[in-house]
C-alpha cells in the first residue's frame, strides 16, 4: 500500500475505532471496549508508520511552524494513550475512578484529532519532493 493510501485508511480506521471505543466505554460494555482499545492502539501504530513513510515524500521544513506544532502534538497524543490505559486498569479495580478515566480518554481523543488536523495541514503546506 502506498504511504498516502495507508495513512488515510489507517487514520480513518483509528478514528472509527476511537468512536467505537468511546461508545462501548460509555455504555459499559467491558469486553468489546477492551478489544477496541487494543485494536485502536494497533491501528494508531500502523497509521504512524504510514505517516512516517508519507513524511519522507515531502519537504516538511517548507510547511513552516506547523511542522513543529504537529510533531509536538503527535508525540503528546501518542503518549497520552498511556493515561486512559492506566486509568482504565485502575477503574477495573475501583469503579470510583470511572470519571477520571472518561476525562483522560476524551482528552486523548481530542489530542488525536488535533494531531490529525495539524498533520493534514502540515502535508498540505509542505512541498512534495521530486523523485
Amino acid at each position: 500500500m502506498e504511504p498516502l493510501q495507508g495513512f488515510v485508511v489507517f487514520l480513518l480506521v483509528t478514528v472509527a475505532l476511537l468512536v467505537a471505543t468511546v461508545v462501548t466505554g460509555l455504555t459499559a460494555r467491558l469486553k468489546p471496549h477492551l478489544v477496541l482499545v487494543a485494536c485502536t492502539v494497533v491501528s494508531l501504530g500502523v497509521a504512524i508508520y504510514y505517516a512516517e513513510q508519507l513524511g519522507e515524500q515531502y519537504d516538511l521544513e517548507a510547511a513552516g511552524a506547523i511542522k513543529d506544532v504537529h510533531l509536538a502534538l503527535a508525540k503528546i497524543a501518542t503518549l497520552s494513550y498511556l493515561a486512559p490505559i492506566a486509568s482504565g486498569i485502575a477503574t477495573l479495580r475501583n469503579r470510583a475512578r470511572k470519571k477520571l478515566h472518561l476525562v483522560l480518554a476524551l482528552t486523548t481523543v481530542a489530542l488525536t484529532v488535533a494531531a490529525a488536523v495539524t498533520g493534514t495541514w502540515m502535508i498540505l503546506a509542505a512541498e512534495p519532493l521530486v523523485k
